[in-house]
C-alpha cells in the first residue's frame, strides 16, 4: 500500500511555485504521491503536469475533475498531456460534482449524473488508450476526425473515480481502474463501498479495483485544537447528501469524526484501519490544519509508513 498527500496551495503567493515547493517535501519524506483538486481556480492536470516534471520521484493525481462543464475529447487530451510530460506517473480522477456547484457555476441542470459518468468514462478510457473516439451516447457525443495521441503518453492512464454511493461505484467497477472516496471511514469502506466496487469489477471480468482513501487528518499534540479546525474547514461538505450518507455509514455524524487526528501512533493506527478495511493507497489532506510543523510532522510519518 502506498500513501500519499493532498496539496492545495491555492493561499499562496504563487501556487505553482508553492506546489512544487511542497511536493518536493513530500518526495523528501517518502512519500509516494501528490494530488491536486480541481474546482474554479487552477487546471488540476496541468497542475499535476507541472509538479511532475519538477519532481520526478512522486506520482502526481487529479482528485477530481467534475464530469458536468466539461467535455471527455478535452479531460483525455488533458490527461495524455500530463502523462507524457510526468513520463507515466499521471493519475487521473473524475467525480458526479454536485448540484450546487454545477448550476451555480456553469448555469447548466445537474441531470442524470450516474449516465454522464458512464458515457465521460467510456469516452475518455477509448481516448486515452487508442487516441480515437467514436461516441455517440444519450447525453454526449464524441468521435475524432484526427487522432487524439500525444506522443510521450504511451504509459497506460489510470481512470479513477470519486465514486461512493451504489450506482457511481458499480459504474466504475465496470468502467474504471479504481476509486477515490472522501470522507468515508473504514467501517463505510469494508462494508459498503469496497464490496460494491469489487463486485462490480468482478462482474465486468476487470481486475481488482484500486480503492485510493482521500483522509482528512493531521499529527499533533494539540488533538482539540485540530478538531475545531478541521471542523470548520469540512462542514462544507456535510450540507451533500452523498457525503452525509457516507459519513453516517462510517459511524460518524460530522464530517470531522472522519478525521485522522492525534499523535504518531494514533494517526498510524488509522492508516492501519484503513488498510485493513480494504484500501490499497491512502492519501491524506493535511496542508492547511495547524501549520506547516504539524503537517511537516505528519509527512513525516505517513512517509514511513507508505
Amino acid at each position: 500500500m502506498t500513501v500519499g498527500v493532498a496539496i492545495d496551495a491555492a493561499n499562496a503567493v504563487n501556487q505553482i511555485d508553492a506546489s512544487v515547493r511542497l511536493a518536493g517535501e513530500a518526495a523528501e519524506a517518502g512519500l509516494g504521491s501528490v494530488w491536486f483538486g480541481q474546482t474554479f481556480g487552477a487546471d488540476s492536470p496541468q497542475l499535476a503536469a507541472l509538479v511532475g516534471r519538477e519532481v520526478p520521484d512522486l506520482h502526481v493525481g487529479t482528485s477530481a475533475i467534475p464530469v458536468f462543464g466539461r467535455h471527455p475529447l478535452t479531460v483525455a487530451g488533458q490527461a495524455l498531456t500530463a502523462q507524457a510530460a510526468t513520463h507515466g506517473r499521471y493519475h487521473l480522477g473524475l467525480a458526479l460534482g454536485t448540484a450546487l456547484l454545477t448550476e451555480r457555476g456553469f448555469g447548466i441542470p445537474y441531470e442524470r449524473p450516474i449516465r454522464r459518468l458512464r458515457e465521460f468514462l467510456t469516452v475518455v478510457r477509448q481516448v486515452t488508450d487508442t487516441g480515437t473516439a467514436e461516441f455517440h451516447g444519450e447525453l454526449l457525443t464524441a468521435t475524432t476526425p484526427v487522432p487524439a495521441r500525444v506522443p510521450g503518453a504511451e504509459t497506460r492512464v489510470p481512470l479513477l473515480v470519486a465514486a461512493m454511493g451504489p450506482q457511481a461505484l458499480r459504474a466504475s467497477g465496470e468502467l474504471a481502474d479504481g476509486i477515490l472516496p472522501y470522507l468515508a471511514g473504514p467501517r463505510a469502506l469494508a462494508e459498503h463501498i469496497v464490496p460494491a466496487v469489487t463486485a462490480a469489477a468482478e462482474s465486468a471480468g476487470r481486475p481488482a479495483p484500486r480503492i485510493v482513501a482521500i483522509v482528512p487528518g493531521v499529527v499533533t499534540d494539540d488533538v482539540a485544537a485540530a478538531r475545531e479546525k478541521a471542523g470548520e474547514q469540512l462542514a462544507f461538505y456535510e450540507q451533500f447528501p452523498s457525503y452525509a450518507r457516507v459519513i453516517e455509514l462510517s459511524g460518524g455524524r460530522r464530517a470531522v469524526d472522519i478525521a485522522a487526528i492525534g499523535d504518531e501512533s494514533a494517526v498510524a493506527a488509522e492508516v492501519r484501519r484503513y488498510r485493513d478495511a480494504g484500501a490499497t493507497e491512502v492519501v491524506f489532506t493535511t496542508t492547511d490544519i495547524t501549520g506547516d510543523a504539524d503537517r511537516r510532522r505528519t509527512w513525516e510519518l505517513l512517509g514511513s509508513t507508505g
